[in-house]
This record gives C-alpha cells, sequence and structure tokens, in this order.
C-alpha cells in the first residue's frame, strides 16, 4: 500500500436526538505514520474511531482506507484497519490463544496464515495461553486487546487510549511493541491519548479535534513551534529582594531559591533577558531554559477555539 492509509472527507455525523459529533472533517493520515488524535472529552474522537471501524454509520462524507472506499468496499476496509479499544471487552471463558483464534476466524483467516503464538509470544502472554481470560490481570487483559486488534494482519492499528491506567511496565510493553509494528512492518498506527507527553515523545504527526471539528493538524514539531513562549530559569548566588522587572516579561520566584523569568521569543532575545538580569545587579550561577511542550499547544487551541 503507497500514499494516505485513511483518507477522510467531508464527515460528519448526528445522532439521533440532534447531537452533532462531527461536522464536516477533512483529514488525511499518511501511510507508516505514528499519528496522534488529540482532543477533549466529547470532541469527537470515539464517533470518528468507531467510524473508521465500521461500528458506526456516517451521517455524511467519503472515508477511505488503505485504498478501499468504506462504502464501495466494506469488507475490504474493515480488513485493513485493527482497533485495540479502551474497554476490556473480552470474553472471560476464552484463553488467550482461543480468543485470538476466534477473533482470527471472524476476520476469515485461514488456519494457516494465522499466528496466534507468534502474537502472544510479542505480547508477553505465552505462559498465560491456555488460562481463562478471566483469571487475568487488567494490565494482561489490555496486552490481549492488542493481540486480538492484529490478528487479521491489518495494515492500521488503531489504539485508543491504550496506555489509561496501567503502570509503567506495560506502558513500556506497549511502545515498544507499537515502535517495532511501525518500523519493521511499516504499519500505520493512529493514537488516542489523554497523555500528552506519550504523544510528544511519540507521534511524528497530530491532529487536534475539539466539536467535532479538525482545529489543527501538523507535524509534532511544527505544532510545537507554534508556540514561542519560553522561561529562563536561574539560579542567583543570592536571591534578590526585587525581581526584575520590564514589559513583556513575567518574573517569579520558584522553589530551590530559582527564578523564573517567562517571555516571548518573538519580542525578546535570551540574550535581552539576561542583560535584565544582570542589570538588576543578580548574579548567575546557573541557567537553563524551558519551552513550551505538547500540553501548551492543545490548551492554548482548544481555549481559542472554545471562545470562538
Amino acid at each position: 500500500m503507497t500514499g494516505d492509509a485513511i483518507r477522510i472527507e467531508g464527515l460528519s455525523k448526528t445522532y439521533a436526538g440532534g447531537k452533532q459529533a462531527l461536522k464536516g472533517i477533512d483529514l488525511t493520515i499518511p501511510q507508516g505514520a505514528i499519528f496522534g488524535l488529540l482532543g477533549p472529552n466529547g470532541a469527537g474522537k470515539s464517533t470518528l474511531i468507531n467510524i473508521l471501524a465500521g461500528l458506526v454509520v456516517k451521517s455524511a462524507g467519503k472515508v477511505t482506507i488503505a485504498g478501499w472506499d468504506q462504502d464501495r468496499n466494506p469488507r475490504q476496509s474493515r480488513g485493513a484497519i485493527g482497533v485495540m479499544p479502551q474497554e476490556l471487552n473480552l470474553d472471560p471463558f476464552f484463553t488467550p490463544r482461543g480468543a485470538l483464534e476466534v477473533q482470527a476466524g471472524l476476520y476469515g483467516v485461514p488456519k494457516r496464515e494465522r499466528r496466534s503464538d507468534e502474537i502472544l509470544e510479542m505480547i508477553g502472554l505465552t505462559d498465560k495461553a491456555d488460562a481463562y481470560a478471566r483469571t487475568l490481570s487488567g494490565g494482561m487483559r489490555r496486552r490481549l486487546l492488542l493481540g486480538k486488534a492484529l490478528v487479521h494482519h491489518p495494515h492500521i492499528l488503531v489504539l485508543d487510549e491504550p496506555t489509561a491506567g496501567v503502570d509503567i511496565e506495560l506502558r513500556q510493553m506497549l511502545w515498544r511493541n507499537v515502535r517495532r509494528l511501525n518500523e519493521e512492518r511499516g504499519m500505520t498506527i493512529i493514537l488516542t491519548t489523554h497523555y500528552l507527553e506519550e504523544a510528544e515523545e511519540m507521534c511524528d504527526e497530530i491532529a487536534i479535534i475539539s466539536q467535532g471539528t479538525v482545529v489543527a493538524r501538523d507535524s509534532t514539531r511544527n505544532l510545537l513551534g507554534q508556540l514561542d513562549a519560553k522561561t529562563l530559569v536561574i539560579e542567583p548566588v543570592s536571591m534578590p529582594e526585587m525581581l526584575p522587572q520590564a514589559p513583556g516579561i513575567t518574573a517569579e520566584r520558584r522553589p530551590g531559591g530559582l527564578i523564573a523569568l517567562s517571555y516571548r521569543a518573538s519580542q525578546i532575545s535570551a540574550g535581552q533577558v539576561l542583560a535584565l538580569v544582570q542589570d538588576a545587579g543578580i548574579g548567575i550561577r546557573d541557567v537553563r531554559t524551558e519551552q513550551a511542550d505538547l500540553e501548551d499547544v492543545f490548551l492554548e487551541i482548544t481555549r481559542a477555539r472554545g471562545a470562538a
């Protein structure tokens, strides 16, 4: 498969009762990307994912998955995508191996092409392959959800809040597997998460959805570059009685005897800020710079959208 993994044109969804969850979304996701889909609760992320998975019928628009038009080729488009849901919806009376085999059968994967044992090894459940799912821990059940999403060799993997409420060890295991699938198999990964530092670390590109529309879509690097807010954190030789004061600069004391000077790089340079510190007679023992992170970008964009 080449080109775009997902192409969405004019996608809308209005539920019974008149609630409009999606309002004419246009979005493309390139093949081979790790793509973040972010937004506040109620923004429309879950509706969009469920439409991609074929679980919710859209009201209008066009969806193309791995080159397959969802309306003209529903079976092929569903087969091209695997979804790891947020909810732990597992049959408690199936073993992990049995659950993978049944899921593969539902997708019509011939027995000779199934690789349940390989998937069990990848998700760290080989030793639990024949245990009932009801005996698995919450983390093990989440691993099994990932395995079920992979049984039919999808081109695209959607991870809906995959690390919500899990421990650090499981989170690291999940991300090792995600990187492996992306790098070794060229699988496109679509991630929704509330952990913005996770999206910042993992995603090549990000779309932010608010109130049913895409309000931003760019590379992670470019989104971070939208904010020029920076902070110089100074460790002074001794704490001054008065902090530096100047237009465009906000100074505050921090624990540990530090001084934080926040400013806009487009309005004033770091050198000018340091010159103000020296003019105030403050000796500098150490200095470091802090820059805006994805959470700052997210909050600014969604706040602006809410005020519009």
